[in-house]
């Protein structure tokens, strides 16, 4: 018998401005995964992390993004680049994701009473969208 409600473990997000790579080429678009357990212990263990506490989270980030725009990879060095005003929408992404499991809230019509999810808008994200 298949799962009606199976648990979504990677979400769509576009960033506000974009990651702009070494040739000038803006990444926008991109995919994040939930957190495990053993992403928290990789952040631990990384030296950068231990050497600069504060870097922690672009470890934790290029652990859970598995693609942005074109990048081969994403790594915490290539992440350091983020804009400011991106970094924030990562983090509030991330804790909503991790934290609510998805990226979309129930709602009901006050008409018809039928049930519906409505995906939450982050921050920014209406201004990256053509």
């Amino acid at each position: 018998m298949p799962n009606k409600n199976p648990l979504q473990t990677e979400f769509k997000f576009t960033l506000p401005r974009g990651l702009v790579d070494e040739g000038g080429k803006v990444h926008t678009q991109g995919f994040m995964r939930l957190a495990t357990a053993k992403d928290e212990i990789c952040v631990q263990k990384d030296s950068l992390v231990q050497d600069n506490p504060a870097y922690g989270f672009l470890v934790m980030l290029s652990l859970v993004i598995t693609s942005l725009g074109d990048l081969s990879e994403v790594t915490p060095e290539k992440l350091e680049n983020l804009f400011t005003y991106d970094l924030a929408y990562l983090r509030e992404f991330y804790n909503r994701i991790n934290q609510q499991g998805m990226a979309s809230i129930p709602a009901k019509c006050p008409k018809c009473s039928n049930n519906f999810n409505v995906e939450i808008e982050l921050s920014g994200e209406s201004l990256a969208t053509p």
